[in-house]
């Protein structure tokens, strides 16, 4: 008798599971992954990937039965999507590995056609076989500065593969506290934060470098392009971003001290003249007069408790897109 009550429970909870949405179907282990997935065994994952996704062949890639696949945020099948229109893989590629949680991020240029964009993709293994894959993607006109062409003719900067030393690494949870100091002085940025920038630190947006760099000009007279990361963020020209949510930091490499991020930036249109700090004021009614948001998807260089290097993919979507994966945020 009690063998069958173990039974019905069994069914029962199973049921529940379902019904809730909450059952997972089992990863089988074994297959060309190791089940304890290290540095050169997911970056060795990443050209696996990017070789299937060319040859439009998902089968080539040990996938869990249950993988988890989107694109800009939308769920969708393995094989659905850039699989059917990617064309080459393009010359820049920037991987990041966190074998803690076996996962692994890359910003890659990407070949569709005749036309060029950047990818970022996050690859999650578990117990041999492929569970998450997350990608984003910015094609030219998709919002922001655009330097799809640049970025791909470049090699990444060699800060950072830079191995932080042992005796100077800290924990993965101030490296997160880094990282999120970053998106706290960008929303509603009034130039009065406490902002984590190294004296170094630069910035490249959509292959575009959007810190000193005198050469890009968004509101002459005032450039805050051609101004160093600390003394953007002290100006306040970022009031613009009204809202940072779904904040996620799901890879945390600390070998080369990098934490890799997802955010949405909203924009509600409300924001159309800056006053920034110095006295200034800036007019952005011309491009940001109406709700809007971007997906970011963003790496830090973080060593010594400062920001020296930031990287990002962000494409314009829907206004207050919500996050398929979920996240946190401060409000």
């Amino acid at each position: 008798m009690r063998a069958k009550w173990i039974v019905v429970g069994a069914l029962a909870c199973t049921a529940i599971l379902l019904a809730t949405g909450r059952f997972t179907a089992p990863v089988v282990a074994g297959g060309p992954i190791a089940v304890d997935c290290d540095r050169a065994c997911l970056e060795d994952l990443a050209t696996q990937y990017l070789n299937a996704l060319v040859a439009h062949d998902p089968k080539r890639l040990p996938l869990a039965k249950d993988v988890r696949y989107t694109e800009q945020d939308q769920v969708m099948d393995v094989g659905d999507g850039f699989w059917g229109t990617a064309s080459a893989v393009g010359h820049f590629r920037l991987c990041f590995a966190d074998p803690i949680v076996e996962q692994i991020g890359c910003m890659v240029t990407m070949h569709e056609g005749e036309h060029s964009l950047i990818m970022g993709m996050r690859l999650r293994v578990e117990l041999g076989r492929i569970t998450e894959i997350e990608t984003t993607y910015y094609r030219q006109g998709g919002g922001g500065p655009s330097g799809i062409a640049d970025l791909d003719a470049s090699t990444p900067d060699p800060i950072w593969s830079q191995t932080v030393p042992p005796d100077q690494r800290v924990s993965r949870s101030q490296m997160i506290t880094t990282a999120n100091m970053y998106f706290a002085g960008l929303e509603n940025n009034d130039g009065k934060g406490v902002y984590p920038f190294a004296d170094d630190c630069n910035r490249i947006e959509n292959g575009m470098q959007t810190t000193n760099n005198p050469k890009l000009s968004p509101n002459a007279p005032f450039n805050a392009f051609a101004m160093s990361c600390m003394a953007q963020f002290k100006s306040g020209y970022y009031a613009i971003v009204t809202r940072i949510h779904h904040r996620r930091f799901p890879i945390v490499d600390q070998e080369r001290g990098v934490v890799w991020t997802y955010v949405i930036f909203d924009q509600n249109g409300t924001v159309q003249t800056i006053h920034l700090t110095n006295g200034q004021t800036v007019s952005m009614s011309n491009i940001f007069n109406r709700p809007s948001s971007l997906e970011v998807t963003e790496a830090f260089k973080v060593q010594g408790g400062l920001i020296h290097r930031i990287i990002m993919v962000g494409s314009g979507l829907q206004y207050h897109l919500n996050s398929a994966w979920g996240g946190i945020s401060d409000k």
